[in-house]
Parts: structure tokens; C-alpha cells; sequence
């Protein structure tokens, strides 16, 4: 069955908790924390002291998204503030492999993203460290953005380049229904949902998509 994980970016900032415990008595699998500094994408969001609060909120699986510059700098920061999965961008690492190796020495998972027009090529040599694959289905900084259509061929491609090796793959962006089962029919595993899971029923967005065959 497909795993979702709420992005955190769209939901109640005026009341996380709130939103947190909907998510807690819902379907979702993991909980979607986007990471933005305002030079790798055009928006800024939360940093490691937040991740660390909200770990005192909920026990959740927390899928932590670096859209940064730098991230090396950060990886122990955002381990030891309660990330369970680590998730770096190919573009911003100046030494990938290097760095999904230090994610994974703190005993967190290690995560690889694409933007939308990285070629899969950035991949090839890491396939054998990583635990997921991300693929931007939207570039990156900000919410409630259109599926690209081209992704869904990235998207099956992927899943071909991972062949029977053990990595997830998520797609995030622009996921609706629709758009979801794309995404799903082309081999995700993973589907980050921000403004769908957020409008309306939090409990019934949820499962509408982990229902989708």
C-alpha cells in the first residue's frame, strides 16, 4: 500500500498541535518537514530548533527535508533534534556520498531529492547508500504548485534505476488525487500531500489516497 506523508508546510501554523494529532488518528505514515533557507529555494520555513519542538509534540516518523544550502553544516543539528529520515538535495551537495554516509552515522536514514530538471545521472553513483529517492514532481519553496507532467516519466524512470535494490521513492508536488495516481501508477512508494491533506477533512484526504490502487 502507498505510504503518505503530509507536508507540514501546508497545514495550521497557528496551531501545529492541533494538526499533528488530526495526523496521529489518520493514515499518514511519516510526517513531511520542509527545510527552506531563502538562497536554495525562495522561502524560508523552519530550522532545527522547530523539528526539536514538534519531536515533544508527537512520536511520529518524521521525514526531514533539507532545501538548503550547505546542508552539511546541519546534518547533526536536524539528527539530534528527532529526524528519523534525512533527505538532502543532490544539487546543494558539493560531496553526495560523503554526506549521505554522515547522515547515516547519526543512525538516521538518508534521503537523495531531485528538482524537477536534474537529470537522473546525479544518481548513479549512490544508489548503493541511499535509503530513499525524492523526485520534485514541482520546483521547490512553495505550496499548492501544479504537478509537472514530465514527472511522471521521471518518475518511472527511477524506479527502473532502483531495480531490486531496497530504496523508497517519494514524489512530492502538486499531488492530488489525480496527479497521486500518476505518481503511484509510475512506481512511488511515497506520496508528500501539503495542500490536499490540509483542505477539508484532514482523516478522509488521507485516506482517499492511501485507498488508490
Amino acid at each position: 500500500m502507498i505510504k503518505v506523508a503530509p507536508s507540514l508546510l501546508s497545514a495550521d501554523f497557528t496551531d501545529l498541535k492541533k494538526d499533528i494529532k488530526l495526523l496521529e488518528s489518520s493514515e499518514a505514515d511519516m510526517l513531511h518537514i520542509d527545510i527552506m533557507d531563502g538562497h536554495f529555494v525562495p522561502n524560508i520555513t523552519f530550522g532545527p530548533d522547530q523539528v526539536k519542538q514538534l519531536r515533544k509534540v508527537t512520536d511520529m516518523y518524521f521525514d526531514v527535508h533539507l532545501m538548503i544550502n550547505e546542508p552539511e553544516k546541519y546534518i547533526e543539528a536536524f539528527a539530534e533534534a528527532g529526524s528519523n529520515l534525512i533527505t538532502v538535495h543532490a544539487e546543494a551537495a558539493h560531496h553526495l556520498q560523503r554526506l549521505i554516509h554522515t547522515i547515516k552515522s547519526y543512525g538516521v536514514a538518508a534521503g537523495v531529492s531531485l528538482n524537477p530538471a536534474t537529470p537522473l545521472c546525479m544518481l548513479d553513483y549512490v544508489l548503493d547508500d541511499v535509503d530513499l529517492i525524492l523526485i520534485m514532481s514541482v520546483n521547490p519553496g512553495y505550496g499548492g504548485q501544479k504537478f509537472i507532467p514530465a514527472m511522471e516519466d521521471k518518475i518511472r524512470q527511477t524506479k527502473r534505476m532502483i531495480g531490486e535494490r531496497e530504496i523508497l521513492l517519494e514524489v512530492d508536488g502538486g499531488i492530488n488525487h489525480q496527479t497521486a495516481e500518476l505518481a503511484i501508477h509510475a512506481g512511488a512508494d511515497i506520496l508528500v500531500a501539503g495542500s490536499y491533506t490540509f483542505h477539508g477533512d484532514i482523516r478522509n484526504n488521507i485516506k482517499s489516497l492511501k485507498e488508490i490502487k
